[in-house]
């Protein structure tokens, strides 16, 4: 008795753990989920109003929120492609190591942008948008040529694949069509002439032509087998065919 009340307590304590343990993950991707939506609308409202800057405020200001827009969105596509490609092409995840590199200097230089555009003194800030430039023309050319150069790659993948199915169709193709080039089957013979259906009477001699005439074959040779028509019932559908309508009876 005890050795059971012993087994349903470990069975009692096991199923609370399990159960708590349940809880918490399911509470901890929740915890990730409303993380990456905050994260998500957080972005998407400073893209708006970088956009709106960059539209509205003629001069420095305009300009920083212009070099930040255009360092955001290249980073932003450039990790996307990236990541979206890696699940197929193991190849690109040395590309991504360095995009994570890359993004270290994105950060630091979105970081300096966003103090500037805060910056009280306009004109020592005109001063810096030379090198502020510079420094966004130099990341977004390493993200755009990481990213194109994985687009080219799995479009080169998707070509060469597309050829050889091409390839292989081609040669399918002309094995269904193997029947048409065979040769045409002998006429058949028609029966023998008169003069050779003629028996020879008593006392008659046959003559050359006679001993030349060959032994004619079987008057009716064997037709070949009649291909049955496959059973409608039987047929694979696809989901773009009809269905058959049933036949109605009165």
């Amino acid at each position: 008795m005890d050795v059971a009340i012993t087994i349903m307590a470990l069975l009692f304590v096991a199923f609370m753990a399990l159960g708590v343990y349940a809880g918490v993950k399911a509470v901890g991707a929740a915890k990730r989920g409303v993380d990456r939506t905050i994260s998500q609308a957080r972005r998407t409202v400073e893209d708006t109003a970088l956009r709106a800057k960059s539209l509205g405020q003629p001069g420095t200001a305009g300009e920083l929120a212009q070099l930040r827009l255009r360092l955001r969105t290249s980073m932003r596509a450039t990790q996307d492609a990236l990541q979206a490609g890696v699940a197929e092409d193991a190849s690109l995840a040395e590309s991504i190591q360095l995009f994570e590199r890359l993004s270290v200097h994105g950060r630091e230089l979105d970081d300096e942008l966003r103090q500037l555009e805060r910056d009280p003194d306009r004109s020592r800030v005109g001063q810096r948008l030379t090198e502020l430039r510079e420094r966004t023309d130099r990341i977004t050319h390493s993200a755009d040529s990481l990213r194109w150069a994985a687009r080219d790659r799995a479009r080169q993948f998707s070509e060469d694949d597309l050829s050889a199915l091409s390839a292989q169709i081609d040669v399918e193709s002309g094995a269904l069509r193997h029947w048409s080039t065979e040769p045409a089957e002998p006429a058949a013979w028609s029966g023998p002439t008169d003069r050779a259906a003629r028996p020879t009477a008593p006392g008659e001699r046959a003559t050359e032509g006679d001993r030349d005439q060959p032994v004619p074959p079987s008057a009716v040779g064997e037709r070949p087998e009649a291909i049955e028509p496959p059973d409608p019932r039987r047929a694979t559908t696809y989901p773009w065919q009809k269905q058959a309508r049933p036949e109605t009876t009165n």
